[in-house]
């Protein structure tokens, strides 16, 4: 059934097609047609950053970044979802065209440029959520807000979420808001790490309820950076990491029609680069900060090799465009065979 969908909505533009395809799950949830497109898997619990997971299969940040398509997408049998990013005042992001399927490479590239309608939208469409599964939400920068200032910006948006989310990303490493990378290296990820373990302190005590928060990486960083992120992130006190976001090598897409467009490269071609950073981070990490591994996987085996790099969650995003919601269900069923093998079964 998704594949016939998929060819259709294939002949449309990328952005327009994302957008039908949101907008069609939506009718198909409140019509209780969801089950002819997936058959949910069986339970795969997993307890990571204190929260427990029906399965460790969720949806990468970027599909649904208002949280306008969550009660559709939660339906699907994912183990979790993230929505975002979400920045302070709402943006419209890069001009268009802004995405690209490379289809032989099961990849896209995209540049939207946190393209969202702000915090007061996205609070509101959860506060209304049907919902109930585990719901990480992903806040950003505005693109005017300077480098210098971007700390006040994730502060606003942990603050607005914390009360509604049940894990935070802090988003640092999108190639496609103008400097940001520039936060995950030196002097200026410790500062911004500070404020935002302080925010979450704040919060917490003003609530009485802890939050985890992770922060999403690139994966373009070299053996040293990676050990320096994964060494600041201990030293702040930080939940988790997101490893990775999109890269901005074209290695594996030379000679692509669409090769020198900017913007992150996402899908198939980014296995290879997660992967490293994934076992990058573990090496340094080991069991006392949790992975969540993203990039690449386009099936059931791209997903266990993330576990077995070190990861203990995985989030699909590209590969779910181009599979569809079978993908979940292959993924979790590979971790399980991942899981039960490492434990002799």
């Amino acid at each position: 059934m998704y594949g016939v969908l998929r060819n259709l909505l294939f002949r449309l533009p990328p952005e327009q097609a994302h957008n039908v395809a949101l907008g069609s799950l939506d009718i198909a949830q409140k019509l209780g047609m969801l089950n002819a497109f997936s058959t949910h898997p069986e339970p795969c619990p997993v307890n990571v950053m204190g929260l427990a997971f029906p399965n460790p299969v969720g949806l990468a940040a970027g599909l649904d970044k208002n949280a306008d398509h969550l009660d559709a997408l939660g339906a699907l049998g994912f183990g979790f979802i993230e929505v975002g990013t979400v920045t302070p005042l709402a943006q419209p992001g890069n001009p268009k065209p802004r995405m690209f399927r490379l289809t032989e490479h099961q990849a896209i590239i995209n540049r939207m440029g946190f393209n969202n309608e702000g915090l007061g939208h996205l609070v509101t469409n959860v506060e209304h959520r049907r919902y109930k599964g585990v719901l990480g939400i992903n806040v950003g920068k505005n693109k005017d807000t300077p480098n210098e200032q971007s700390e006040q910006d994730y502060r606003k948006g942990i603050s607005a979420v914390y009360a509604l989310a049940d894990y935070i990303t802090v988003n640092v490493s999108s190639p496609n808001t103008p400097g940001l990378r520039d936060l995950q290296f030196g002097d200026s990820l410790k500062q911004l790490l500070s404020g935002i373990k302080d925010e979450q302190v704040r919060c917490h005590k003003a609530l009485g309820r802890y939050v985890p928060v992770a922060v999403k990486i690139a994966p373009d960083m070299d053996d040293e950076g990676i050990r320096f992120v994964a060494n600041a992130l201990l030293e702040a006190g930080l939940d988790g990491v997101i490893a990775t976001n999109t890269t901005i090598s074209r290695d594996a897409v030379k000679g692509h029609r669409h090769e020198h467009e900017a913007g992150g490269l996402s899908g198939a071609p980014v296995r290879a680069a997660s992967v490293r950073v994934i076992e990058g981070l573990y090496a340094e990490l080991g069991e006392r900060l949790p992975i969540i591994g993203v990039g690449g996987i386009t099936d059931g085996d791209s997903a266990a090799e993330k576990i077995r790099a070190g990861a203990k969650l995985v989030q699909i995003y590209t590969g779910f465009i181009y599979k569809g919601p079978a993908l979940i269900r292959e993924a979790v069923e590979a971790i399980r065979a991942e899981q039960q093998k490492n434990q002799g079964l």
